[in-house]
Formats: C-alpha cells, sequence, structure tokens
C-alpha cells in the first residue's frame, strides 16, 4: 500500500521551456531541428501514414504485410505521429515555428475527424481492420499508440498552450477508463507494449486530474496477476498456439505481477517503459513497494545485462534479454529505443533524490548507446547498436518499424530536462552543459548557468545570476568515473568527502544572486575491462574519457582491427581535433599489430604471428559510421607475453 509519511523530496524535471541549451548539445539540437524532425515528417507522409488517419481519403491500401501471427508495422504507425509532434513541440518550445505548428494542427484536424462518437481513435482498426479492437491486447500496439499520441499531445500543449489535441486525448482517455479496470463489467485488461502508463502520469501532472494516475496504477498493478489476460483474450481469438515464440509473458514482463520481479527480462524497450511508468506511479503515490521492486530490477540489469556502452538486450530474436553476462559485440542488437527506454527510467528513478548510481548509467545511455543513433547529417539512423562491425553495418534513411528516429529526436529536442530537477526545496545538477534554466524552488524564482566545454573538459562553472528562494540545497553530482574532482564554493575549496552524499556534493544554504561553484573533474583516458563471465571480452580492454567510450575507426587505423593487441599497461593521450567529425577528443596511444607477411600460403604453423609496434587513434563511439563505411571495435585484445 502506499506510504502516505509524505517526505516532499519528489524531485521532477523542469519543462522544457525552463531549460536553454547550448554547448556540446546545441548543434545537435539544430540539426534535428533542420534535418532531423523534417526527415521524419516527410518519410512519414511518402509512407503512406497521414493516409491512414484521413478519414477523407480511401482506405489505404496494406503497405506492410500481415505476419504470420497477424500483425503489421502498420498498426503502430499512429505512435510514429505522436512521437513526431513531441519532438516537434520540444523544439517549438525553444523557438516558435508556424510553419511546423500549421503541420501539426493540420495532423490534429485528422485526429479530430478520426475520432468515433464514443471517443475511440485508432486508424488501424478504424480504416484497416475496423470491428478489432481491443482484441488482441498482447501484439496490437492499441494501448501503445494511445500512450505516444498523449504524450505528443502534453508536449504540444505545454510548447504552444493549444488545447485541441489534449482534449481529443482526454476523451479518448475517458473511453479508455469506461472499458478497463476492476470494476463489474470492465476488461481486465493492460497493454501488450507499455507506454501509456508513463504517459498517464504527463497528463497527471498537467491536470492533477487523479483518475489518470488512478488509471496508470491499474495497469501497472493488473499486470501480471490471474487468471492471465492475455490467455483469456488469446482463447477468445480461438488461437491454439502462439504463431511466435519468441513472445513469451516473459516476452512483455506479464510473467508475473510487477512486485514478485526481481530480472530484467523479455523485449528491452517494454522493459524499460514498464520500469518507467512503475517510477511514475510509485513517486507520485508514494509506494515503497513498487520502489523496493525497482531496486531490485536496477541492480539486476546493471549489474549483469547492461553493454559499456549503455546498451542492453542482445538478441534480434526477441529484441531483448537473454542470459546473464551475454554481451555478443558483432551481432549485438542493442536497439536505439531500448537505450533511450534506460535513460527515460534513470531519469525517473532520480526522483526519488539524487544518487549517482541512476545519473551515472543515465548519462551513459544518452552519450553513448542513445546518440549513436543519430547521424550528424541528422538523416541517417541506427536501430541496433553493436560494439563491433566489419563494415557493412551503417546507419539507413528509414526502417520499416521507424520507432528510433522520432525517439533520438525527442530525447535531444528535451535534453535539458535531464540536466536539472526540483523538489519544493533543493535544486539538483545531474549532468553537465552550457545551459541556464530558471525554476521555482523555496517559494522564490532561482536561475542558474552552467559554463562548461563538457564532455571534451571538466571544467564546470555554476551561478545562480538570479536567486529570489530562502535556503535551500543544491545537489551537484560528481561522477562515479571521476578521480579527484575538487570543488569550490565563492572561490573556497570544499571538502566533498565532508559534503557529498550518494555521490552529490550537497550544501544547504541561504543562497544569494551571484553564488559560484566550481568544478574540476579530471578526464585522463580509462581503461576499463569487464567482468570475468562476460566471455565475449575475457581479455580485452575498452577506453573511456569522461562520460565518453571509444572505438576503433578503419578510417584512422589503416590496418585490420583484429590484429591490434593493447598492452594493458600502455599510456594513452587525447587531444582535442577540430579537424575531425566537426570537432571532438581523439584517444592517441600504441598498440601491438600481428603481422602476416611471413605465413606465406600456410593456414596453421607452430610458431605465432610475429607483431609489430603501431600508433592507434579512437574516437567516441556514439560518432562512429559517420565517414566513410569500415570497421569499428570498442573491445581490443591484451597483448600476450609472446606479442610484447
Amino acid at each position: 500500500m502506499p506510504n502516505n509519511n509524505h517526505n516532499n523530496k519528489q524531485f521532477r524535471p523542469p519543462c522544457v521551456p525552463e531549460v536553454k541549451v547550448g554547448g556540446f548539445w546545441k548543434p545537435i539540437i539544430e540539426v534535428v531541428r533542420k534535418k532531423s524532425v523534417e526527415v521524419l515528417y516527410d518519410r512519414c507522409q511518402a509512407a503512406g501514414t497521414f493516409e491512414q488517419i484521413d478519414v477523407d481519403k480511401p482506405v489505404p491500401e496494406l503497405r506492410i504485410p500481415l505476419s504470420e501471427g497477424g500483425v503489421s508495422m502498420q498498426m503502430f504507425w499512429d505512435s510514429d505521429i505522436g512521437k513526431i509532434t513531441e519532438a516537434y513541440s520540444y523544439l517549438l518550445a525553444d523557438k516558435r515555428d508556424a510553419e511546423i505548428e500549421k503541420k501539426i494542427d493540420a495532423l490534429v484536424e485528422l485526429y479530430k475527424k478520426l475520432q468515433q462518437p464514443d471517443g475511440y481513435m485508432n486508424s488501424w482498426f478504424q480504416r484497416m481492420q475496423p470491428g478489432k479492437r481491443w482484441t488482441n491486447l498482447r501484439d496490437t500496439h492499441e494501448m501503445y499508440n494511445i500512450g505516444h499520441l498523449l504524450e505528443g499531445a502534453v508536449a504540444y500543449f505545454q510548447a504552444t498552450g493549444k488545447r485541441d489535441f489534449l482534449d481529443i486525448m482526454e476523451r479518448y482517455l475517458l473511453y479508455v477508463e469506461s472499458v478497463f479496470g476492476k470494476e463489474e463489467g470492465k476488461k481486465r485488461g493492460y497493454p501488450g507494449h507499455t507506454e501509456i502508463e508513463l504517459a498517464l502520469v504527463k497528463l497527471y501532472r498537467i491536470t492533477s486530474e487523479p483518475r489518470w494516475l488512478k488509471l496508470a496504477g491499474y495497469f501497472i498493478n493488473e499486470r501480471g496477476q490471474q487468471p492471465h489476460y492475455f490467455d483469456q483474450e488469446a482463447r477468445a481469438r480461438n488461437e491454439k498456439e502462439n504463431l511466435n515464440p519468441s513472445v513469451t509473458h516473459e516476452y512483455d514482463q506479464s510473467h508475473l505481477p510487477v512486485r514478485e520481479q526481481d530480472k530484467v527480462v523479455g523485449h528491452a524497450v517494454r522493459a524499460m517503459y514498464l520500469y518507467c511508468g512503475m517510477a511514475d506511479v510509485a513517486m507520485e503515490t508514494y509506494d515503497d513497494s513498487l520502489r523496493v521492486t525497482l531496486d531490485r530490477l536496477w541492480d539486476d540489469l546493471t549489474s549483469k545485462r547492461l553493454y559499456i556502452t549503455g546498451g542492453m538486450g542482445p538478441s534480434r530474436d526477441n529484441e531483448g534479454f537473454t542470459e546473464d553476462y551475454d554481451f555478443p559485440n558483432a551481432t549485438a542488437y542493442a536497439e536505439t529505443c531500448a537505450t533511450i527506454g534506460l535513460a527515460f527510467w534513470a531519469q525517473r528513478m532520480l526522483g526519488f533524490g539524487p544518487d549517482i548510481r541512476y545519473a551515472d548509467v543515465m548519462e551513459q545511455a544518452i552519450y553513448n548507446g542513445a546518440l549513436s543513433c543519430l547521424a550528424q547529417d541528422g538523416q541517417h539512423f541506427f536501430y541496433e547498436n553493436p560494439l563491433e562491425s566489419d563494415g557493412t553495418h551503417n546507419r539507413w534513411e528509414w526502417h520499416k518499424c521507424p520507432c528510433c528516429p522520432p525517439n533520438i529526436s525527442r530525447l535531444v529536442g528535451s535534453i535539458g530536462t535531464y540536466i536539472y530537477s526540483c523538489a519544493e526545496s533543493a535544486l539538483a545538477i545531474h549532468l553537465f552543459c552550457q545551459s541556464s534554466g530558471e525554476f521555482k524552488i523555496a517559494g522564490g524564482r532561482v536561475t542558474i548557468s552552467q559554463e562548461t566545454e563538457y564532455p571534451w573538459q571538466g571544467k564546470v562553472k555554476l551561478q545562480l545570476t538570479k536567486c529570489e528562494a530562502n535556503e535551500f540545497t543544491l545537489a551537484v553530482r560528481i561522477p562515479g568515473w571521476s578521480k579527484d574532482t575538487t570543488a569550490s564554493l565563492n572561490g573556497q575549496e570544499l571538502e566533498l568527502e565532508h559534503t557529498t552524499e550518494k555521490g552529490y556534493l550537497t550544501l544547504t544554504r541561504d543562497w544569494q544572486t551571484g553564488d559560484t561553484l566550481e568544478l574540476d573533474i579530471p578526464m585522463p583516458v580509462r581503461k576499463l575491462f569487464s567482468h570475468p563471465d562476460i566471455k565475449q571480452d575475457i581479455n580485452c580492454l575498452a577506453l573511456a574519457r569522461g562520460p565518453l567510450i571509444y572505438c576503433l575507426e578503419g578510417v584512422d587505423n589503416k590496418f585490420p582491427l583484429h590484429r591490434v593487441r593493447i598492452d594493458e599497461t600502455a599510456e594513452f593521450t587525447s587531444e582535442y581535433r577540430e579537424d575531425i567529425l566537426g570537432g571532438i577528443c581523439v584517444i592517441n596511444g600504441k598498440a601491438s599489430l600481428a603481422l602476416c607477411g611471413d605465413w606465406d600460403s600456410q593456414l596453421y604453423r607452430e610458431t605465432p604471428a610475429q607483431f609489430c609496434d603501431t600508433e592507434i587513434k579512437a574516437i567516441p563511439y556514439y560518432a562512429w559510421d559517420n565517414r566513410e563505411p569500415g570497421e569499428m571495435r570498442v573491445w581490443l585484445p591484451l597483448t600476450t607475453a609472446s606479442q610484447q
């Protein structure tokens, strides 16, 4: 049961307009604004997505065939429109654009016409397969579509003040509420792909309407209860067997009631979105039982199932998890949306209070496994994010399941909301980026600015440029990967060992306008090694600097990358290069390179290969495949005695 001993320690992210972002993220935001969202809109239009919601046009043809199980990715098109609307809205919050608003308003009008008198609104089940609504919650993404449309409507309202889309979605949700629940005559169903839960909490937060929080809580608490709803539903469809053997109850995390779950299993994106919804409901209802479960699942993921890049889900078969310590590199699925989902989940866990075990992972996911999705041209994308490539894995323009491009676009567009979070009398800084934010804290307005060249340099200057608040707490993350970080307040050095709580420099005082907190976070090159049970990476190392994981790419290293060996005592240097990939820090160092010139036609022999010294150059993992196609490797084998 919820704990009603409210402690007023809830930390919520700011709204997008409250934070202005510059520095490292500014050019990425601009490429999303000028290229990515326009590409997303145009490609949806070309695919026929908008035709499917336009009741004034003939029913469109089936563009994506049905699978053997009767599912087409065309069923999910409403969700793409929702995510595009959300991404557009975050950019509008920063800079209004009449042409963009005209596009969204036109889509809203199409949905207004599509919506039925009872409130139902789904382009697939109204136009393509009428009469089949709510007959297969497990597979057809009906509620997933609602969730993304709702998130888009909330974001558009916050950016523009326009309520039409929000009103449409609230009518839809009143209908959903009338269909699902524990009350007599209602269906005891819940979504196969979680998403509506966290969207409902967003709606609750802007409307203060408790029915939306109650509905989110119902979907969370009903999941996995017996008799199992998906089994009942399948029998009602006369489904004699599951035509897709990977779609088990573990696949959609409905194998157990949520509080009994202790392993991160199944489809990775569904898992992350479920945990987001659980965290939102736990925070808003003070439900400690959900919080305990979330911590248990977090520990399982981060200790046994998370790639060094923040990616997860090694298997293509279920787009998700397999067994503990299973981390193939070349075949890693590591779907972009899953890593973005991890960033969402980490942000929500930070709602319970500053803690570097969440913030470090959030940074790891955003800067590496998520950002790698987006090409520097803003027009090409990764769905899968392997940690090794022979040069044939490249970003694509479009995908039959185009969920990742709008997801990375909405993450980038809202990046400011991951930097800060606020409680009633506290401000937390989780990420470092040239930025400024204005927040209401302790009864007054507080404006804070960050000056930094992070992630290339570790010097950060935080200044209160306006402070009208009473006494409050400022909590600033000291990254867990950092060593010998120093801090000063108004020029006076601070003793971090006495002022740090859960990895955050925590100061409570009567702050004044002009107060300045400075951090110096050293960023040497780090050599990372994997757990001995990760068989794919045994006797290998990876390179990191600051929050960034690095990789070797063929364009910089003119030899087959599999021949490289690294001495674990090798020293590496870094330098900022304006002429590479728009300006990045590269890592330089020495390695050994296996020679094959003396093997003649032999395939095997009694003496090992000879090695020579060579120079290697590594770039941030997120930036690979932006130049000519070629090999890439994150994990690099160590030398043996005979190779030194």
